[in-house]
């Protein structure tokens, strides 16, 4: 226990190492926190800082950490880019109309390489073929589609 006493920045510090080797095996990010609050801990040991002031300041580095630094790692580690699969993928694609069409008279158009079933997002539009248009939405095997808007040179 004397080792200790004495050596008190080399104590914060084993704490602080052991805390970061653990959170290798859990990854959590709590250990890895509270080793920031050790590490805390050292510093104000290297300076002379009683042992109860040392505690307290790690222990409010640590909770620090955990509420403030934490949260905001652990949605970047767990939020990846949105996976968008089947007929979900082609909303927002453009495509290029086979057939004309209206809201009552489906057409076709031709999305990513696939001929799909389409009909004007807009129920009065009717839109011919050739257009270049966008996919709003797809219901069912039907893409709804809206005309691109092109600048005009």
């Amino acid at each position: 226990m004397d080792w200790f006493r004495d050596h008190l920045w080399e104590t914060w510090l084993m704490i602080a190492v052991a805390l970061g080797v653990l959170e290798l095996l859990s990854t959590d990010l709590i250990l890895i926190m509270l080793a920031g609050g050790a590490l805390v801990g050292m510093v104000v040991a290297l300076f002379g800082v009683p042992v109860g002031v040392q505690i307290v300041l790690a222990l409010a580095t640590a909770v620090g950490l955990l509420a403030v630094i934490r949260p905001g790692m652990v949605h970047r580690l767990h939020a990846g880019p949105t996976l968008r699969t089947g007929a979900d993928a082609l909303i927002g694609q453009r495509g290029y109309v086979l057939e004309p069409m209206s809201h009552a008279a489906p057409g076709r158009v031709k999305i990513g390489g696939e001929v799909w079933s389409a009909k004007p997002y807009d129920e009065d539009d009717q839109i011919e073929a050739g257009t270049t248009v966008d996919v709003v939405s797809i219901k069912g095997a039907t893409a709804y589609v809206l005309r691109t808007h092109q600048l005009e040179a």
